[in-house]
């Protein structure tokens, strides 16, 4: 399957009716909510890091609601077990034989409310299904299925009883955004709206896992030119070497932007990426994968200016290559 003209139509369109599906739910936000349904049909998981009461469940349930699949919700807490996420094998005495019952994590959008409070080791167990979507468990893999994506909410590590996420972990993260509070006419919309819908606003269904799985390969074939695929390069190799850095963008991190900027350009209603969509990704895709220097930190320096200034430096590729 290659995408083409046609194609990217269709795909925006339907990208379109997606994001405003989630939008009754989350009012006032359509980036955090294209940045979700681009992480969707981008095969990769979604990472919302905020303060309490913004709607960060909300957008999660919201998107599980728009797909007509299974969905499952995880309160992570300090005392979750591994085998609470994952699953576990029980001797089943009338059979004589052990039995696999399956965890929450097999869903096809699984909801981990959340995930900082819950241990370490709680976290690592997420590690292998959120990289191979499988679970092992007792020298036994169980495939969790397809489509599979992870969408993990956190409050911002200063809070008390919480726990950083490892950074093994937040790679597997695609893509990493907040939400923040509305906006002034927002607000008053949602106030509005308070007295006459129930706590919770229905979403209907939309697509069907099998559509999401097509248009995640329908946008997996976006072309990408060779001088887009080295820009791409280009910024990941100077997180590394920038002296503000102490952890630069690994080649997942590249696989990653070249990925969600695949399903971007489509969503935009193109059959070919642009530099301009490496650049709207990047901050999203690639900020959570790296760590500044200590001393920058303490100068006050963000990874999104890190970010600012790298591509500012870094030249984009004149527009040559897109197929016809």
């Amino acid at each position: 399957m290659t995408m083409t003209p046609e194609h990217a139509s269709w795909f925006a369109e339907t990208f379109g009716k997606l994001v405003a599906n989630v939008g009754q739910a989350v009012r006032g936000k359509p980036r955090p909510i294209g940045l979700a349904v681009t992480c969707l049909l981008s095969e990769g998981h979604l990472l919302l890091e905020d303060f309490p009461g913004t709607g960060k469940t909300s957008l999660a349930r919201a998107l599980a609601d728009t797909l007509q699949g299974n969905s499952s919700r995880i309160q992570f807490t300090p005392d979750l077990l591994p085998s609470d996420v994952t699953g576990v094998t029980i001797y089943d005495q009338a059979t004589k034989r052990f039995e696999f019952h399956k965890g929450p994590i097999f869903a096809s959008i699984v909801l981990a409310d959340e995930i900082n409070r819950a241990s370490p080791k709680t976290q690592s167990a997420l590690l292998e299904v959120m990289e191979e979507a499988k679970v092992t468990v007792d020298g036994v893999s169980h495939s969790v299925g397809n489509p599979f994506m992870v969408i993990a909410t956190q409050n911002p590590i200063e809070h008390a009883g919480t726990y950083r996420l490892p950074e093994a972990q937040l790679d597997r993260f695609l893509i990493k955004t907040s939400l923040g509070y509305p906006d002034h006419a927002a607000t008053v919309e949602i106030l509005a709206a308070a007295q006459t819908r129930s706590h919770r606003l229905e979403i209907a269904p939309l697509i069907t896992p099998t559509a999401v799985v097509d248009m995640a390969e329908l946008a997996a074939s976006v072309h990408a030119d060779p001088s887009v695929l080295d820009y791409v390069a280009q910024i990941a190799e100077q997180t590394r070497t920038s002296p503000l850095t102490s952890l630069g963008v690994s080649v997942r991190g590249c696989l990653a932007l070249l990925r969600a900027s695949r399903t971007w350009a489509a969503a935009h209603g193109r059959h070919y990426v642009t530099p301009d969509d490496v650049k709207a990704l990047a901050e999203p895709v690639l900020a959570h994968r790296i760590l500044l220097d200590a001393e920058a930190e303490f100068a006050g320096t963000t990874v999104a200016d890190v970010l600012g200034q790298i591509l500012a430096e870094v030249p984009p590729p004149e527009r040559r290559g897109v197929p016809a």
